[in-house]
């Protein structure tokens, strides 16, 4: 703890400081909660975008002999040309939303290409939809967590430090301010004992 003036002035200055923090810190708890309830979430979405991609995969496997046959085929068929996001608020955070994906096709000799690579092309382009879905709310957690960190080490320097500190400082205080009235009072008792004395020898002279 810093060292205080043990001083009036400084005791409104702490009881006032004390009563600030401890009317953020239930905001302050609040937010967190909520962070890490929105960050379940997130991961609980992504979750479900991994399952749905590896569905996806698998009802590819049966065409696994037929895209074998000639790999060139699906080099580069499909390749994601930009990830249209939108903007979210979430306890304070700015978070990207996922939107829409547009992809760019391969051009192929439809005369010269087996027709499943039609169905190759709309494979693709769903998994890696779902690839740029999962990377969006892959960012969302990362954001978020970055303020549960930041939120957290507040919530703990109000709980740890600041409260402690105040409390600290005040109790400092008054004990020093009650010293301090003690011997006022005492030394005010020994004046005031003191003066018929002097009265007296006014008196007799």
């Amino acid at each position: 703890m810093a060292r205080i003036k043990l001083t009036k002035t400084e005791l409104k200055a702490q009881t006032d400081a004390l009563k600030r923090f401890q009317r953020f810190l239930p905001m302050l708890q609040l937010k967190k909660q909520q962070l890490q309830g929105e960050i379940a979430l997130i991961t609980a979405k992504a979750e479900e975008v991994s399952a749905k991609e590896r569905e996806m995969r698998a009802s590819l496997e049966k065409w696994v002999g037929l895209f074998a046959t000639d790999e060139s085929l699906l080099a580069g068929l499909v390749k994601v040309k930009s990830v249209n996001t939108a903007e979210a608020n979430i306890a304070g955070v700015a978070i990207p939303t996922f939107d829409s994906v547009e992809t760019e096709v391969k051009e192929v000799d439809l005369w010269d290409t087996p027709a499943w690579v039609d169905d190759a092309v709309d494979a693709t382009t769903q998994i890696l939809t779902l690839q740029c879905e999962r990377a969006i709310f892959e960012e969302q957690r990362r954001l978020v967590t970055i303020e549960l960190h930041q939120t957290s080490q507040r919530v703990n320097l109000f709980e740890k430090v600041k409260i402690p500190d105040c409390k600290e400082a005040i109790r400092v205080i008054k004990i020093a301010l009650g010293d301090e009235q003690t011997a006022a009072v005492t030394r005010g008792k020994i004046a005031k004992s003191r003066t018929p004395a002097v009265n007296s020898g006014e008196e007799a002279q």
